[in-house]
């Protein structure tokens, strides 16, 4: 027993004793430093080093995908806040109405599989064939400094999107798990006219 503490003592001991190799950070200057997108403070970041070894077009693809996930995530925010405080009329299958759905991670074993066959074709044929792609009508007519102004925000604002889209999944995935856990009655508790 002596022996299992004082092993256990020298063992935390040398958890806080300094090392003999020293870690070095490293900056490296990216080739895509200049692109949109890229702001203070963190400048251009690349924790994984996709952008190591690779060709403008491959750039492009990659901003490309960060886009369309930006968005998709922003259509996601707004579909999870909005089921709570209004629904669709009507069903989504038969015998099923949109107010029978509860909202969140929780719907996803109360759409039935017809429901589910609508929202995965609709997606995939959008996806696949380009609807509500790229819209010559409705395009504001803005000067190039302003457009990479907005440019910029609608990244900035996919990529906030993101990062609340897995936060909403988390928190709700944890309410899930335990009821009450945070202690508040809605997912939206700073407005509670919204609930009446």
């Amino acid at each position: 027993m002596k022996l299992a503490i004082l092993s256990l003592i020298a063992g935390t001991a040398a958890a806080f004793a300094p090392s003999a190799s020293v870690g070095r950070c490293e900056t490296k200057v990216a080739a895509f430093e200049n692109e949109l997108g890229v702001i203070n403070p963190t400048g251009f970041w690349d924790p994984c080093g996709l952008t190591e070894n690779i060709d403008q077009a491959t750039f492009d693809q990659y901003r490309t995908a960060e886009l369309k996930h930006g968005r998709v995530a922003m259509l996601c925010t707004i579909g999870y806040i909005v089921p709570e405080f209004y629904r669709f009329p009507g069903v989504i299958a038969s015998g099923v109405s949109f107010a029978d759905i509860p909202n969140g991670v929780a719907a996803i074993d109360a759409i039935p599989p017809l429901g589910w066959f609508q929202m995965v074709f609709f997606i995939g044929a959008v996806d696949y064939w380009g609807f509500l792609g790229d819209f010559e009508v409705g395009k504001p007519k803005l000067s190039p400094e302003k457009l990479a102004k907005a440019q910029l925000q609608e990244l900035q604002h996919g990529r906030l999107a993101m990062l609340a889209t897995m936060e909403l999944l988390r928190h709700d995935s944890q309410e899930l798990v335990s009821p009450g856990f945070d202690g508040l009655p809605h997912l939206i508790n700073g407005i509670p006219a919204l609930y009446n």
